[in-house]
């Protein structure tokens, strides 16, 4: 499967293309990436974004590369490692986007495409504790904290979003 188009007032969700690799191996590289287990060398990084890419035909759910006036900010979607205890909503933006509402207006379109598209209830985010940034959109694209659900690791903040809102 291919990632479907989606679009919302200012951005363009699509399905990841060779050429996005350089920003998400930029941000494995860096002291950024220290919430997703890096930093990571450059063959690590593909080894994450391929799989991740990979999802889409295998369980028709990945990544989308998300665009502003054609160029590239950053990825959201819905991510489901091996290691994880059901399909989890992500995000990551190139740094000049940082702060300017794109992951949170990426993500409440994900939502939205998620309910539309497999109607499920909910979605849940897993973030490390010591990330509070994105903590804070994960709350603020309206989820709520539950300390019943698994995480990953121990002490992961599990946020759960009710798509039923988002829809």
């Amino acid at each position: 499967m291919i990632a479907p188009t989606l679009h919302t007032d200012r951005l363009t969700l699509r399905m990841p293309v060779l050429a996005d690799f350089g920003p998400r191996a930029a941000f494995y590289a860096s002291d950024r990436s220290v919430w997703e287990g890096g930093p990571l060398s450059r063959n690590a990084a593909w080894r994450i974004w391929a799989s991740e890419v990979g999802q889409w035909p295998l369980l028709g759910y990945g990544p989308f590369s998300v665009l502003e006036a054609g160029a590239y900010v950053g990825e959201v979607g819905v991510y489901h490692p091996a290691e994880y205890p059901e399909p989890e909503l992500g995000w990551f933006v190139v740094p000049a986007a940082e702060g300017r509402g794109i992951a949170a207006e990426a993500a409440r379109a994900v939502m939205a495409w998620v309910r539309k598209t497999f109607g499920w209830d909910e979605i849940i985010n897993i973030i490390d504790p010591a990330n509070a940034r994105s903590i804070a959109l994960g709350l603020a694209v309206g989820g709520r904290i539950d300390a019943s659900r698994p995480g990953v690791d121990a002490g992961d903040v599990v946020i759960v979003h009710d798509l039923r809102r988002a829809a």
